[in-house]
């Protein structure tokens, strides 16, 4: 019997606080979440061919609690690169923001790079996972292009999810693929014909006016769609940029090891100068004040930022990319405090799962009730077994009693 996908609580309870926006600009549909302090220059999330603006729920719920606003968008059904860069642009000025930084993975951060190249003034920095920079070895490898508008939707859907490695994961990768194949299945034919021809559509990115000092390269070391000979050649292209690397994570790390992509995220936008506004945050505790979602700060929560993440997996940065700190030692001290914050706040704690920036709490089970609970499974499996134990007997006994008189 086919398993039914039970969408995480987490998510759920994201889905009951961010509110979906649905606007429509020309022949454009445009679905995308908005969250966080509106007067901070946000971070606009741009998926990959199998993503929705669903899959960064984690990123919009740690950087709005931290200060920060991001915003994660669906790609529209648009058929070639110059369209995109149109509509991405009446985009921007629909929502009325001017200066972005960007994150996008895989065709995403492809995408990111091209607004970036033909709409300098408008990006200020781009982090970019698993992407790519010209669309020429995917376009051979799709032979039939030309007629993916007429590509019946469940073979489009079924060539999308074989580029997914198959095979067994580990439970928080297998999490991440379960997600996004449930969001693969929300998408039309049109989308996902638009999204394969922007792939595979000829083009390349050529030079930025973005310093690579602005540019994070964030990728995962185990496996990915991409190509590694495509990754390497987009690292060469930016030799000044600061390196982020993911041990695992696979296709969707920013699902799969949330609490280091979000990490990263933050150190990007520190580096590039966004000042994070948490004192905008409703219900965020002010200075010396304390509203029940935060625990009080004590000496052995000072911990370094560089220590790994605890989500059991690890990361490495360039030491040449440490920040420097800034001239006022109390300004640094309190931005430091921000971000340390956030590597303690992001990773959920086995006893209870809260999400402090939004209304209600996530509640884990406590440690004494699982314990409880095995020892009741115990009891009762002790007490089946004793409970069939005469019946075996009987058994026994009439099997051997004729064997036994001969």
């Amino acid at each position: 019997m086919k398993s039914v996908y039970s969408a995480p609580g987490d998510y759920v309870h994201f889905k009951s606080q961010v509110p979906l926006h649905k606007i429509s600009i020309g022949s454009k549909q445009w679905r995308y979440y908005d969250f966080g302090p509106k007067v901070v220059p946000p971070l606009i999330c741009l998926p990959g061919i199998a993503g929705t603006a669903d899959v960064y729920y984690k990123q919009i719920m740690s950087l709005s609690l931290k200060g920060y606003r991001a915003i994660s968008v669906d790609i529209p059904r648009v058929w070639n690169h110059a369209e995109w860069i149109q509509a991405f642009e009446k985009f921007l000025d629909a929502i009325d923001v001017h200066h972005v930084h960007l994150y996008g993975t895989s065709l995403g951060g492809f995408l990111a790079q091209l607004f970036a190249q033909h709409r300098p003034r408008r990006v200020r920095s781009l982090v970019l996972s698993n992407s790519f920079l010209e669309t020429a070895s995917f376009k051979a490898a799709m032979p039939w292009a030309p007629i993916v508008s007429w590509t019946p939707s469940f073979l489009l859907k079924r060539f999308i999810l074989t580029g997914i490695r198959d095979g067994p994961h580990e439970p928080f990768i297998a999490d991440s693929i379960d997600f996004v194949v449930s969001q693969v299945e929300t998408l039309s034919r049109d989308d996902l014909a638009s999204r394969l021809t922007l792939n595979v559509d000829a083009a390349s990115v050529g030079a930025l006016s973005v310093s690579d000092s602005s540019i994070t390269v964030m990728d995962t070391n185990d496996y990915c769609a991409i190509p590694p000979q495509l990754k390497d050649q987009l690292r060469e292209r930016y030799p000044g940029a600061r390196r982020a690397y993911l041990k695992t994570g696979g296709d969707f790390p920013f699902l799969s090891r949330s609490d280091e992509v979000n990490l990263h995220l933050q150190l990007h936008l520190r580096r590039v100068g966004v000042e994070a506004r948490p004192d905008l945050i409703q219900g965020a505790p002010r200075e010396g004040g304390n509203n029940g979602h935060r625990r009080p700060s004590n000496d052995k929560d000072e911990e370094d930022i560089d220590d790994p993440p605890r989500d059991g997996a690890s990361s490495s940065t360039d030491t040449k990319d440490h920040l420097a700190p800034a001239s006022d030692a109390e300004s640094s001290h309190d931005l430091d405090e921000q971000v340390l914050s956030s590597a303690k706040t992001c990773v959920a704690d086995y006893g209870s799962l809260t999400f402090p920036h939004l209304s209600c709490p996530l509640v884990a089970e406590k440690k004494h009730t699982v314990i409880a609970i095995e020892t009741v499974v115990y009891q009762v499996q002790l007490s089946a077994v004793l409970s069939l134990l005469p019946l075996c007997l009987w058994v026994l006994y009439t099997t051997w009693k004729p064997l036994l008189m001969v």
